[in-house]
């Protein structure tokens, strides 16, 4: 028999995580070309291969890129849920590499391996992870690699506490 579902979901914490875990995003994601416009004009990026179609089709890639800013941000959000929900702050990016390009309409899931575990020496309710995630298409191909380490909060931790509100009114529907 499995084993049920939470009932309430706090995500993971710090204890949660073992070297050589692996997590797989839940969902998928589809890439709009308004989404990759908004980012790429978002964040001032004049690289015409991201919005200029005509332009686009002129170099060897045929048509516009997905910014690979927006793959970086996007691959991260999905491993959130898995990993980093109880996150306190990035340290840090690394190694990331782009092996097959991206483009609108693809569709991404992440993959991530937990690659090393420790607890803060400065604060004893904060540990420490660092992860290795891939991006995966649609076509089972790996559009981006990189290894993230981030601070995330220990099962005790002050601000692991629940912050729903809670209330005493009754049921007004049955």
């Amino acid at each position: 028999m499995s084993e049920a579902a939470p009932k309430e979901w706090h995500g993971r914490f710090f204890e949660d995580f073992a070297v050589g875990d692996v997590f797989r995003s839940r969902l998928g994601r589809t890439i709009t070309e308004t989404e990759n416009i908004w980012f790429t004009n978002l964040t001032l990026n004049t690289n015409q291969i991201h919005f200029n179609t005509p332009y686009a089709e002129s170099t060897r890639f045929g048509k516009p890129l997905v910014n690979s800013a927006f793959t970086l941000s996007l691959v991260t959000g999905l491993t959130v849920p898995d990993t980093s929900e109880n996150a306190t702050a990035n340290l840090g990016w690394t190694d990331i590499t782009l092996p097959k390009p991206v483009f609108v309409g693809d569709t991404l899931w992440a993959e991530s391996e937990i690659l090393s575990t420790r607890l803060s020496q400065s604060n004893p309710t904060v540990g420490i992870l660092s992860l290795r995630t891939r991006g995966i298409n649609q076509h089972r191909e790996v559009v981006i690699e990189f290894k993230r380490t981030f601070m995330i909060y220990t099962r005790n931790a002050p601000e692991a506490q629940s912050h729903h509100p809670g209330t005493d009114a009754e049921w007004t529907v049955s």
